[in-house]
């Protein structure tokens, strides 16, 4: 069958152009059959072939009154009709339940909320993110105020209780504000255990927050996202408006990326359910949210730890330190987002900025300190102990230079040296002799063993000149002419 268009060209060809069969079907790239049926023909009068009757239509009727009736299944309605003389397969019985079946459509209420009365909030997930040097998940907190629509969402690569109760936290700041009630869906941190027909058993911690803050849990029924839509759609808007497409090369960009896009896109556009720009509604829903506690609510997350043998601490793979007298000891932690604090008997005792890289050691400078001047002491005695054993003079030769205000550590440390130089019986006799002409220094000491360490010769014989060889001594005339006045110069 072909279209009236291509009738009215083989019709102008062959009456007004007078082009053979053969010459319209070259050009029209249609069969020789096809352009001689059609040129002879003055009207345009498509034949429609009788439609053959198949095997199922004579028990279509019954089976569209039987699926209004009841959601029967196509085995079931294949069972009864052919009980009824139908001779065909399951296959096009299937295939036309599944065309003429009314669509499952679970009816919805539409929530509305009055200005200040509710948020929701939910987390969101997008891919990995490089930290450091290591790869995490990258995770995104939406909080959305129900009436304008204003929105606040923050990034993290952990979904913790105390990144929740944090960004909780900042949502509010950035609204300067809190709603009445907050919606969440049945995550652990908000939602321990659900049972039907029975209150929500909430997490005390998120309880406690709440009662902080003024506002009431709500929990969506379980099964029952459709119940915080507007958060769930909030959802999939950053996915494909912020997220589609974007590279993100290091976790530290995300901050002022989403701030960016909150007040230059998100909160400023206008919202297709409202019709409005959410920054214009919230100005009006603002007067109806409550105010800000004069405190803000500690968000740290409470752990029992204990410091290895080399005061540390590893929290997520990663090391921290402790004040080194600390090792072994039972510690107090809490988590916080951006730090953890070390408490020992409700003291603060090591505070560390939070790391979310992977097997990294941070060590305080201050923590080893006590360790190493420990050390120092015992090397300091070990070095004392040995100088006492040098001479019995010792002590009080000790005690000679501090009287003088000296260094004496400085002192003795050089003459314990001096004694592995040295015989000890000559480092001995050198103190005695110090300590009696009240020489009191280790210069002393090293410059007598070092005038005793040197070997003096034996004196040779004297040689005496005999008063006869004093007679052979022949003496040169001297030259006056040097004095002479007139003398040629």
């Amino acid at each position: 069958m072909i279209d009236y268009e291509t009738y009215a060209r083989i019709r102008n060809y062959f009456t007004n152009d007078g082009l053979k069969y053969s010459q319209i079907a070259d050009e029209l790239g249609l069969d020789c059959r096809t352009v001689a049926k059609w040129a002879n023909e003055e009207r345009y009068l498509p034949r429609r072939s009788a439609k053959r009757a198949g095997k199922l239509d004579p028990f279509k009727n019954e089976i569209v009154r039987m699926l209004e009736k009841h959601p029967y299944t196509a085995r079931q309605i294949f069972q009864r009709v052919q009980e009824r003389g139908f001779e065909g397969g399951i296959t096009i019985l299937t295939d036309y339940v599944r065309k003429i079946r009314p669509p499952k459509v679970t009816p919805y209420l539409k929530l509305t909320f009055a200005p200040g009365e509710c948020a929701q909030v939910d987390w969101g997930t997008y891919g990995n993110v490089r930290v450091g040097s290591t790869s995490r998940r990258l995770s995104f907190f939406i909080m959305v105020l129900c009436h304008s629509r204003m929105m606040y969402v923050e990034f993290t690569v952990s979904q913790t209780m105390e990144h929740f109760l944090g960004c909780h936290q900042n949502a509010f700041h950035f609204f300067g504000s809190v709603p009445q009630k907050i919606m969440v869906d049945n995550l652990k941190s908000a939602v321990l255990k659900r049972t039907i027909g029975k209150d929500p058993v909430f997490n005390p911690r998120y309880m406690d927050f709440a009662n902080h803050y003024g506002f009431k849990i709500v929990a969506c029924n379980v099964g029952k996202g459709n119940e915080k839509g507007i958060v769930e759609n909030a959802v999939g808007y950053v996915k494909k408006n912020l997220l589609n497409g974007l590279t993100i090369t290091d976790f530290k960009i995300m901050k002022p990326l989403v701030q960016h896009w909150l007040d230059k896109v998100a909160n400023v556009r206008k919202h297709g359910e409202t019709g409005k720009k959410p920054v214009t509604m919230f100005t009006e829903e603002k007067p109806s949210l409550q105010p800000l506690p004069v405190e803000p609510y500690d968000i740290g997350v409470v752990k029992q730890v204990r410091a290895s043998r080399q005061f540390r601490v590893t929290i997520d793979t990663n090391r921290y330190s402790v004040p080194a007298q600390l090792a072994g000891v039972g510690l107090t932690l809490k988590l916080y987002p951006d730090r953890l604090c070390f408490y020992h008997e409700n003291k603060l005792v090591a505070r560390h900025v939070r790391s979310y890289d992977r097997r990294k050691d941070y060590e305080h400078p201050d923590h080893p300190k006590v360790l190493l001047a420990q050390r120092k002491k015992a090397r300091d005695q070990k070095i004392f102990m040995r100088f006492l054993s040098l001479s019995n003079k010792a002590q009080e030769y000790y005690r000679q230079m501090e009287q003088r205000r000296m260094n004496p550590f400085h002192h003795i440390r050089q003459i314990v040296a001096l004694s592995e130089i040295y015989p000890p019986e000559q480092v001995t006799q050198a103190i005695e002799d110090a300590f009696y002409f009240k020489a009191f220094s280790c210069d002393y000491i090293a410059n007598l063993l070092e005038q005793r360490s040197r070997q003096v010769k034996e004196p040779g014989a004297l040689h005496l000149t005999r008063s006869s060889d004093l007679l052979d001594l022949t003496i040169n005339k001297p030259d006056l002419s040097i004095y002479d006045i007139g003398g040629e110069k």
